[in-house]
């Protein structure tokens, strides 16, 4: 058929007979929707023999490399891409996101890589995400308009290989919001136990696993990290070109003729004991200026990272693709590679190192009243542990920068703590856990990290820092990523409200409400019993902190504008400011001679261009990471738990549902359901106001925050998950209940034991 008789819809009746390979391509080419051979039959009106015809020249076709088949047997050109096909999100470069198809079998072809063109900001997507997508070519290249997301990680399951009596082998899940287990259809070499990736097969009901990946021990060191690793496809191992460009940049000289020398000061980082990485160092001392009597100067020396990744690097574009390093018990997974992030970055002590300057002046009453910022040449006097560093201050050890460095950087925070305590924040004492592993990555003990004088003093010193670059900034009219956290939104603070009322305690919703609103009440209330329930419900009642060009206020916090600038070794969003500071301040030096390095190290048009869908992109990563992260520690805590499994240990409810409640062991973490069901036979009311629990004939109440005993009754390390029960329940016998394949299923539904008050049930339905 001639080019100009070419059909733009394939509904148009064509001439009968059977199609040339031409008309065929045309066809494929045009259709809409996907072109199977049940289509192209139709749109040409081939019957009987033809048919058949047409079977052997499509099987003629792709033997010769003009066609191949894609999902629901459509056919399409060889090394093209159906018109509309499911994608999977596999890259990032720059801001632009990578595509390849879900499906890819044309054997000897890489498969395309499609640049992702969203229609809107809303619902981000991100690496890992699936879509449903119409395709077309572009100039060398295909791009990809998204119609719809689909179910994240949805064809790879990711569990433990587990044989049951009769034989037969099941996947059990790590994600323990997944309580079905799959079977296994093909295990290829893995084992009973082996931790392993899979893709599922057949239809519901019918639902098989096939082991695609074997991991390996999921109790061997470090397992529970890749685990979360996998699960939440965090990018963890370096292209060659990255390591290659961060060995180069990695030599560039320092230009200390270009920097603020101020290797002569006792500048000292403080850091946890188990740090990886010192992106910050901090030093005090009175200002001798008479206009600023009681006042004193300090400065926070940050890792000069913009000096050695530069906008549109391999290395930049890793960076963004990360977003944030991720911290595990047993390792980590840096933003940059070690080179930088662990060396040439990592400011350690008695080493020349570029630093990014933030010098402020603070007057007496510890507002910092003004600021500069410089590319500086610093040599850390010491790397201190918080433990140490407040040992030295309370006279419990000796250390040599107690005199020079130490105490007036706590005369200086002392001036710091009026500014916050006029400020008034929020001021939630929130406990974070630590997991201490062995050298061979057993786990140890899990322990709540100790709140100090030293851990408060550098938040102050970063808090202001990260205030003055913001202002700064703004006070040059450059773009600035804010890290923002916008107030209770009227839904959560009506949701507390309630909640309070049914401690008899009173919430006007009119009133501006501000953090220090939180703080009177949480004082009013003092040392009651339920002030550990109305904190854990005041917590829930916060937004998520996020990043983005425009300025929205740090309603946590208490101030107006508000960015991260202290740790561009691992957040991106820093690296940003770092560069916006370069610019703005005119503190660029030397482009990198003979060096396939971009010459600048301030913000590039495409920074300008787009600050908000990288701010998107990299909220995104950070929820990513802190979830991966406390799952992990969730699996750790449970690994630990497991020697203890029907022992009385103290805990403390963390959530309440109709079908029962969820606790925490007091100190430890992890979560673990009390169901309903093991409550007894009493009828219990699910107060949804109240969230609570309350027993119709014994009163008795179970509430958010409430500490009471429970004793362990299953701990599972492969998910993280634990199984309470009350002390006074029977006890289960020969400890933990074992998986067994022969047990009746469990009924599904609301317990009968259960009804529903409180006057906003309809309102609360989901």
């Amino acid at each position: 058929m001639a080019s100009n008789q070419k059909q733009k819809k394939p509904a148009k009746v064509r001439p009968a007979g059977l199609p040339t390979r031409e008309q065929v391509m045309d066809f494929i080419a045009e259709s809409d929707t996907p072109a199977g051979k049940r289509e192209i039959a139709k749109a040409f009106g081939l019957k009987g023999q033809e048919k058949i015809a047409l079977k052997a020249l499509l099987k003629d076709m792709a033997d010769e490399g003009l066609i191949d088949i894609g999902p629901a047997r459509a056919f399409h050109k060889m090394g093209g891409v159906p018109k509309v096909t499911v994608l999977r999100i596999v890259d990032v470069d720059d801001t632009v996101l990578i595509a390849t198809p879900e499906r890819w079998e044309a054997e000897g072809q890489p498969a395309p890589r499609l640049r992702v063109v969203e229609r809107s900001k809303r619902g981000a997507l991100t690496i890992g995400d699936r879509i449903l997508a119409r395709t077309e070519e572009a100039g060398r290249g295909w791009i990809a308009h998204p119609m719809k997301k689909l179910a994240k990680a949805s064809e790879e399951l990711l569990g433990v290989v587990e044989k049951m009596a009769d034989g037969k082998l099941w996947l059990r899940p790590v994600d323990k919001r997944i309580r079905k287990d799959t079977p296994i259809s093909d295990a290829g070499d893995a084992k009973p136990g082996d931790l392993v990736l899979a893709e599922p097969h057949g239809r519901p009901p019918r639902i098989s696993a096939r082991v695609t990946d074997i991991l390996g021990d999921p109790f061997a060191p470090r397992s529970f990290s890749l685990i979360a690793i996998h699960k939440h496809g965090i990018p963890h191992v370096f292209p060659e070109r990255v390591e290659e460009e961060a060995l180069a940049v990695a030599s560039l000289p320092l230009h200390e003729d270009k920097r603020e020398d101020l290797r002569d000061l006792p500048i000292v980082a403080i850091d946890p004991v188990d740090a990886r990485d010192h992106d910050d160092a901090v030093w005090a001392a009175p200002d001798e200026d008479e206009a600023n009597p009681g006042g004193y100067k300090a400065i926070v020396a940050i890792a000069d990272v913009s000096y050695y990744v530069r906008p549109g690097s391999a290395l930049d574009k890793e960076a963004r693709k990360r977003g944030n390093s991720v911290y595990f018990p047993d390792l980590v997974v840096p933003m940059l590679p070690h080179q930088l992030s662990s060396d040439m970055c990592s400011l350690r002590a008695g080493e020349d190192r570029a630093a990014m300057a933030c010098h402020l002046t603070i007057n007496a009453q510890g507002k910092v009243t003004a600021w500069r910022f410089t590319r500086a040449v610093i040599r850390v006097a010491a790397v201190l542990a918080y433990e140490d560093a407040q040992a030295a201050i309370d006279g419990t050890k000796d250390n040599g920068l107690l005199e020079p460095a130490l105490k007036p950087l706590w005369a200086c925070w002392a001036l710091l703590r009026k500014a916050r305590q006029a400020r008034d924040p929020l001021a939630l004492d929130l406990p974070e856990r630590r997991v201490v592993l062995d050298e061979m990555g057993k786990i140890v003990s899990v322990a709540v990290r100790e709140r100090l004088d030293a851990h408060m003093l550098i938040e102050d010193y970063m808090i202001a820092a990260n205030v003055a670059a913001a202002k700064a900034l703004e006070a040059k009219k450059a773009p600035v990523m804010y890290r923002v956290h916008e107030p209770p939104s009227r839904d959560k603070l009506v949701a507390l409200k309630d909640y309070l009322a049914t401690f008899d305690i009173s919430f006007a919703l009119g009133q501006v409400v501000k953090p220090s609103t939180f703080n009177q009440l949480i004082a009013k209330i003092g040392e009651a019993e339920e002030k550990p329930q109305i904190m854990e419900m005041i917590l829930r009642s916060q937004t998520q902190a996020y990043y983005a060009p425009n300025n929205m206020g740090h309603f946590g916090l208490a101030l107006g504008s508000y960015a991260h600038f202290t740790s561009p070794i691992r957040r991106y969003a820093d690296l940003l400011v770092h560069r916006a500071l370069v610019g703005a301040y005119g503190l660029e030096l030397p482009a990198p001679k003979g060096k396939d390095i971009p010459d600048r190290s301030s913000l590039s048009q495409d920074d300008y261009e787009n600050m908000g869908r990288v701010g998107e992109m990299i909220s995104g990563h950070e929820r990513r990471a802190m979830e991966a992260e406390r799952e992990t520690i969730d699996r750790y805590v449970a690994a630990y738990l497991a020697a203890h499994v029907g022992e009385v240990m103290p805990a403390r409810i963390t959530g309440v549902q109709n079908f029962g409640f969820f606790a925490t062991v007091e100190g430890l973490g992890g979560d673990g359901l009390v169901p309903v069901s093991t409550m007894g036979a009493e009828h219990f009311f699910y107060d949804e106001a109240g969230k609570a629990l309350q027993g119709v004939e014994s009163g008795d109440r179970y509430t958010v925050g409430q500490r009471l005993e429970l004793r362990l009754a299953e701990a599972d390390p492969i998910n993280g998950s634990l199984r309470f029960e009350l002390p006074d329940s029977p006890a289960l016998r020969g400890g933990p209940v074992k998986r067994d394949r022969t047990r009746p299923g469990i009924k599904r539904g609301r317990p009968t034991n259960i009804r529903h008050i409180g006057s906003k049930r309809g309102k609360h339905k989901r």
